[in-house]
């Protein structure tokens, strides 16, 4: 064999690290360490999780349910062969219509075209714009994830739903003033119903009208409305006050006008029957002797009359003439007055 087939020889049954070595240095180099290490870091990482105390998480193995897992610290096999789900089963969730709030954590909180969810109809065929928040609790994690698909697009629904029928069973006037709580209140056992029903696994708490106001067209005319409304209910208010503050005091009146009334005839029918019982005991004492009674009535009477009578002339009755008698005492006196030095005297 010639040069050139040796040395291709010894090429070719030299090692073939060696031969990598020669043309790619850095390779010879390497060591599987650092990957061992990275991958069992990520396997660490990925095997543990935590659990909030408000929430639960529900584990599943190849997408199978396995178990419902309290809050703190768990472990499970990592590359997506445990999933773990968490839920906020003890923190009350809501969901918005017809508006939004910035910065929300719960994706289902409001939709992307709230301007779309609040434009209603009423039972008297006028518009509205209805806005309304609906607040819930995950009550059956299970149902939840696997009841149905999209559970909190499916909660937005039935609210819509049934809020459009509730409002759509009154009138205008009632949706915007006085029918609000009866609307909150008939949505809301009608939404838990239809909860129970599609086991949507949630546990809907309260149902609470925000704004409702009519069309921008309208928005002025319909204001002056209920400033009339208002001037009335003011009125009315005023006017029962003055009620309340007159009729009384004239019930009152005539409660005592009425006692009086009583009152004074008790008093005379007390004192009529009094002097009835006095005139009886009288003519039963006259019956018994007339000429005594009769003359200590005339004694009586004479005592009662005698103190008024200035001049008295006591006359025997069986006089027969009887001379007229100068009043002496007139007679001075008249000549006191013609003698004015006498009269000082």
């Amino acid at each position: 064999m010639d040069k050139d087939s040796d040395s291709a020889l010894l090429q070719w049954k030299r090692p073939r690290s060696a031969t990598l070595s020669g043309k790619f240095p850095r390779l010879a180099n390497f060591s599987a360490a650092p990957v061992v290490l990275v991958l069992l870091a990520i396997i660490a990482w990925s095997s543990w999780y935590t659990v909030p105390s408000d929430s639960v998480a529900v584990l599943q193995r190849f997408g199978q349910y396995q178990s419902e897992v309290p809050p703190g610290l768990h472990f499970k096999i990592p590359f997506g062969v445990d999933v773990a789900t968490i839920l906020p089963v003890k923190r009350q969730l809501k969901q918005e219509f017809g508006f939004y709030t910035e910065g929300a954590t719960n994706p289902d909180q409001h939709s992307d075209a709230p301007e779309e969810e609040s434009p209603m109809v009423t039972g008297d065929l006028n518009a509205a714009l209805v806005e309304w928040v609906v607040q819930y609790r995950i009550a059956e994690p299970f149902k939840y994830l696997f009841a149905v698909r999209e559970p909190g697009a499916t909660l937005r629904d039935v609210s819509e739903s049934v809020m459009r029928e509730v409002v759509g069973d009154r009138t205008v006037d009632e949706v915007i003033t006085i029918g609000r709580q009866e609307i909150e209140a008939e949505a809301l056992l009608k939404m838990q119903k239809l909860a129970t029903r599609y086991a949507m696994g949630v546990s809907i708490d309260q149902v609470q009208l925000k704004n409702i106001n009519p069309p921008a067209p309208v928005q002025e005319s319909f204001n002056e409305v209920n400033q009339a409304q208002q001037e009335k209910e003011r009125l009315i208010n005023e006017a029962r006050r003055d009620y309340n503050k007159v009729i009384p005091l004239a019930e009152g009146e005539k409660d005592q006008r009425i006692r009086e009334a009583e009152g004074y005839r008790l008093k005379r029918i007390n004192e009529a029957e009094g002097d009835v019982s006095r005139f009886n005991a009288v003519f039963a004492e006259y019956q018994k002797a007339p000429e005594v009674t009769r003359r200590r009535l005339y004694l009586e009477t004479m005592q009662q009359v005698m103190p008024g009578v200035q001049n008295k002339v006591i006359v025997d009755q069986n006089m027969q003439g009887i001379l007229p008698l100068l009043n002496l005492k007139e007679q001075k006196a008249v000549q006191k007055q013609g003698n004015p030095q006498e009269a000082a005297q």
